[in-house]
């Protein structure tokens, strides 16, 4: 059985390709960050988890011993100072380690653009694809344009622009560039489909979907798919930082995400030849128009596997674990519900999203409202699933900092603070038959005077609020059948 490492396993591409490897009876190593993001997944406990960072170069000695291939996933999209001195130096790290281990391949998943005139997102994509191949490894690396699929982030820009927009302001760029988006499901099939075709070594292989188009054209047949009557307009004022601020407000995609796609609008993106599809003939990939269905399909069934926003964490919210330490401000409160623990966790854990946050939910949304308009991330994340819930996914405003089945969920704030807050919601049994414990605390590290203030001045609100959510979510209990 070959043994492959998959880096990028809690990101929007690698958490859907492990388990395909799985079911295809390959021994699968993940390397992350974060452990625990990956708990909760259907296949986490068939993988083997190794911590590390590929940019510091830890773990990568113990992740690529005797692996037969890997996978490099990695890849920022934020529009981060020097991202793409990270990203180089994170190539040459895992390339390095990969060499020292003897692995046999690499499969690296890049972007497709012609050389001359990139943007710097895509230059930097085709430099890491260099640095690797550079080391003398073979390597297979695949370049793509828009990846359509549920929850993945170009798609979501289009489909927010189009859903809320009547009249789409068209831009030069969106009227006169092509591109030639995939669906994901055929980007997995050229991922997996690699491992074993060696034809496909040591080569450069451009991929794309059956069709290629304007972006204008993308976003009128989205809507034609959606039943939806758009308008458009030109436009005559570009500037990726104003255009990336209007998306930040228009779409759940915050500016930082979305300059660097928009900085890409002025390249084409469409495969120059068809080597592809002589590579991979088993391959038939899907048209823009059938992706679109099959992404909407899934969306609606509540069926999407990873999303663009597990791997985004604000800039002003630096990942930090709850720790019970001296210094916090908590309001905590207790209430017995006539409910078992695991009716108790089904409610609570199906708080955000659609639901909403099932007491004065009105008073979230404004608060949720004035994080947005401060620079923060507002409601506009909601949450994956309605009913499932996992460990490192974010929820509306907050990041899922930790998950006990049928017991706990802890959630941490990625709104604008002036500190650090996390909400925790646990249950317990009681004494007596069908009688449970709901606790419900939530916890604040101010920052300076500030924070203090900012406490104090909210704490009746604050208090009113959690009493009111605490009850509700009693009496939602209370009332599952």
């Amino acid at each position: 059985m070959k043994t492959i490492l998959v880096t990028g396993a809690t990101g929007y591409i690698g958490g859907r390709l492990v388990p395909r490897l799985l079911e295809s009876g390959y021994k699968v190593r993940c390397l992350v960050r974060t452990p625990g993001n990956l708990q909760g997944r259907p296949w986490s406990g068939g993988v083997t988890v190794i911590k590390g960072d590929v940019c510091r170069g830890s773990g990568l000695e113990e992740a690529l011993r005797g692996a037969d291939a890997a996978y490099y996933l990695i890849h920022s999209m934020a529009d981060a100072p020097e991202f793409e001195a990270f990203e180089a130096a994170a190539a040459r790290n895992f390339a390095r380690a990969a060499a020292e281990a003897g692995v046999k391949k690499i499969i690296y998943l890049g972007g497709l653009g012609a050389a001359a005139g990139l943007s710097k997102h895509l230059s930097s994509r085709h430099r890491v694809g260099e640095i690797l191949r550079s080391s003398g490894l073979n390597v297979t690396e695949f370049r793509a344009a828009i990846i359509v699929g549920s929850g993945s982030v170009s798609f979501e820009i289009l489909r927010y622009l189009a859903e809320r927009l009547p009249i789409i302001p068209c831009f030069k760029y969106l009227k006169d560039t092509r591109c030639q988006p995939i669906a994901v499901r055929d980007v997995l099939s050229y991922l997996a489909g690699a491992l074993e075709n060696r034809a496909s070594d040591n080569r450069v292989v451009e991929i794309g979907g059956a069709t290629s188009h304007t972006y204008r054209e993308l976003l009128s047949i989205y809507a034609e798919c959606r039943g939806l009557k758009r308008g458009f307009f030109d436009c005559l004022v570009w500037s990726p930082e104003l255009s990336a601020k209007f998306v930040g407000l228009i779409t759940p995609v915050p500016a930082v995400f979305a300059k660097p796609l928009l900085e890409s609008l002025s390249n084409d993106v469409v495969c120059s030849s068809g080597e592809a599809l002589r590579l991979f003939p088993e391959i038939k990939p899907l048209d823009y128009r059938t992706a679109v269905q099959y992404a909407l399909m899934r969306i609606n069934e509540h069926n999407v596997e990873t999303s663009w926003t597990m791997a985004y964490v604000p800039h002003y919210s630096r990942p930090c674990s709850f720790i019970d330490t001296e210094g916090l401000i908590l309001e905590d409160r207790h209430i017995t519900v006539a409910a078992s623990p695991e009716k108790i966790f089904k409610v609570f854990s199906g708080i955000g999203g659609e639901r909403g946050w099932f007491f004065l939910n009105w008073l979230w949304t404004l608060r949720a409202f004035a994080d947005l308009i401060l620079g923060g991330v507002g409601m506009r994340r909601g949450r994956r699933h309605p009913d499932v819930i996992h460990q490192g996914e974010p929820l509306d405003f907050w990041r899922v900092e930790r998950v006990i089945e049928n017991r706990m969920i802890l959630l941490r704030a990625e709104m604008k603070l002036p500190g650090k807050g996390w909400l925790q919601f646990e249950t317990r049994p009681a004494a007596g038959n069908d009688r449970s414990i709901l606790r419900q605390t939530a916890y604040f590290e101010p920052r300076g005077l500030f924070g203090y203030l900012y406490w104090y001045s909210l704490y009746p609100l604050h208090k009113f609020i959690f009493a009111g959510l605490a009850a509700a979510i009693k009496n939602r209990a209370e009332s599952v059948s």
